[in-house]
């Protein structure tokens, strides 16, 4: 519970957020000049103090260092008195819980910072113990080059002093690492402090530590505009090179997979650059390439059509799919592969992450690659019956999956391509395979896909379960679904290929067998937006993004979710939910 931190966007674990003093302070932040420490209880005892809405003060405290044993922190833990002022508590991840504080430092920092494992299990453990709506703040341990890997773990606060120290100590900090003094010709930058001095020889120590603060502060504000962006992956994936810890801690917190998919949006405009094997690991990715192969069902009965993705996104509008387009005529079912989301069915091309990324393109799939894709290809196949299976892909990387698939599950699979997927030769192909096959409707095409989506976005037989009759008006891809008395239902919004409820709508999704993410409220009927303490319980799988329902005494609504549903179940700040309609019962 807190009064002084509120939580704004979610990029992952890393928030952007807002420490509410007198002069409000956006997050991640150096805290240091509104930060005021009443001191430590080790050398005698401390009067509480009065403290002030100007500053977070941190309440009289005893800190341990990294690896001091349980007993010795139970024996001589401290109990945080309330306060009506900004605060902070010093806790430790093993006793780390709710004091009552608006932000939490964590003791011990420099014992764990550095090593990959252990800095993300005490991240993690104080994370999940600590309230979701307060702060977590690391001491003694931030540079330019790790404030952004912090960040993205889920802190919130850091103070400058090992910027500092290091500067007094004629160590040079970037992005990308250190330099000592005594080894530059150059200064490579040009904050106030570089360009004040002018010159290597005129560059003091003093110099270098205001440097160092410089460029943390400069650092900050590039993760801050990476999480409101929903970019800050993308970064902390290029960062991570220049130290391997950094790496470590990005592929120890993928397989934190509780930890990051609770606080993963299902569905957001950022495109996502997939520049290496580490890109497969994502939340996203993970989280499609399941949905896909344990909620989305084939409601076609023609062949299947499996065909390479594009660079252009969504697939549809590029030029070698309009091209496989006028081949098929639909006369059968469209399955995109590409690495790294696994396999796109044409239904699902708009939706979050499938027309929100960029590849690297080199002809060429790696090892790890080519597994992730067959893996996920062969979870489809096993779940989906096709007639036939034609392959209009490219032999390198494509064909090599498809074979490896198509020997494990013992099929026969057709292959139409010459040299390219586009040649003439290919493409009449690909039409030679098709002749004789009966062509779905555009209608049919339009319902399956709103189908398909229902089953992605809230379980598998969702879509015949809430739309088992349904008729689209407009035009692909803003599809409007009403039921047969013409009553809206829903709008397919094509910038994440999602559907948005309707009342109606959300009527037939809580009358349905599936899944229902509902939140519960106090007795109001929201306009707008429900805010956190407005709600009174929310379902667990609820994340950011998520299409919900919200009940109360004298209202039903629906919109879409701000907060994961554990989030929302303990924040005292904040939009819940931002509801789209709403009735008074």
């Amino acid at each position: 519970m807190t009064e002084y931190f509120e939580v704004h966007e979610r990029d992952g674990a890393a928030r952007l957020g807002e420490l509410r003093l007198s002069d409000p302070l956006v997050t991640p932040a150096i805290v240091d000049d509104v930060l005021s420490d009443a001191g430590s209880l080790w050398f005698r005892d401390r009067e509480v103090p009065e403290g002030s809405d100007d500053e977070v003060t941190v309440l009289p405290h005893r800190a341990f260092p990294s690896g001091t044993p349980d007993e010795v922190q139970d024996s001589f833990a401290v109990e945080y008195p309330d306060v009506d002022y900004p605060s902070a508590a010093v806790v430790s991840p093993e006793t780390a819980s709710d004091r009552g504080t608006d932000v939490y430092v964590l003791s011990g920092a420099p014992g764990f910072v550095g090593h990959g494992s252990a800095f993300v299990d005490a991240i993690v453990q104080a994370r999940e113990t600590i309230p979701a709506d307060t702060a977590l703040m690391l001491s003694g341990v931030a540079t330019p080059g790790n404030v952004a890997t912090l960040a993205y773990a889920g802190v919130d606060l850091v103070d400058a002093d090992r910027a500092v120290v290091a500067g007094t100590r004629g160590r040079h900090l970037t992005t990308d690492g250190q330099y000592y003094l005594e080894d530059l010709d150059d200064l490579p930058c040009a904050c106030p402090a570089c360009q004040n001095a002018g010159s290597v020889e005129a560059f003091t120590r003093e110099d270098c530590a205001n440097h160092n603060v410089n460029r943390l502060r400069a650092e900050l504000a590039t993760v801050r505009q990476r999480i409101r962006q929903g970019r800050l992956r993308d970064y902390v994936e290029a960062q991570a090179r220049h130290e391997q810890w950094h790496t470590a801690v990005f592929r120890e917190l993928d397989d934190q997979w509780g930890y990051l998919e609770q606080r993963t949006p299902v569905l957001r405009e950022a495109e996502s650059t997939a520049a290496s094997e580490d890109t497969l690991r994502r939340v996203e990715i993970r989280r499609f390439a399941d949905r896909v192969t344990s909620r989305y069902r084939c409601r076609f009965n023609e062949p299947l059509v499996l065909v390479p993705c594009s660079a252009r996104k969504p697939y549809s509008e590029s030029q070698s799919h309009g091209q496989f387009h006028d081949a098929i005529q639909y006369r059968a079912h469209l399955v995109s592969m590409t690495s790294p989301i696994g396999v796109v069915p044409q239904e699902l091309e708009l939706t979050y992450p499938a027309q929100h990324y960029d590849a690297v393109v080199t002809g060429r799939w790696t090892e790890g690659e080519e597994e992730f894709v067959a893996e996920v290809l062969r979870r489809y196949l096993k779940r989906n019956d096709y007639p036939r299976i034609v392959a209009h892909v490219p032999e390198a990387g494509y064909r090599e999956v498809i074979e490896r698939v198509e020997s494990d599950l013992g099929l026969d699979v057709e292959y139409t391509v010459e040299d390219h997927p586009t040649t003439g030769d290919s493409i009449s192909n690909l039409m030679t395979a098709l002749e004789g096959e009966l062509k779905y409707s555009r209608r049919e095409r339009q319902h399956n896909t709103v189908r398909a989506i229902a089953d992605y976005m809230f379980g598998d037989g969702a879509g015949d379960e809430i739309f088992e009759d349904l008729r689209t008006t407009s035009r692909y891809p803003k599809l409007q679904v009403r039921d047969r008395d013409g009553e809206q239902l829903a709008t397919m919004v094509p910038n994440y290929g999602v559907l948005s409820l309707t009342l109606a709508g959300a009527r037939r999704w809580v009358a349905s067998d599936a899944p229902t993410k509902t939140v519960e409220i106090d007795d109001f009927v929201p306009h707008g937006s429900v805010l956190a303490p407005g709600v009174t319980g929310a379902d667990d799988e609820i994340r950011v993004g998520d299409e919900v329902v919200v009940e109360g005494p004298s209202a039903f609504a629906v919109g879409r979710a701000s907060m994961s549903g554990p989030e929302m179940a303990e924040s005292t700040r904040g939009v819940a939910v931002e509801v789209r309609h709403a009735e008074e019962r």
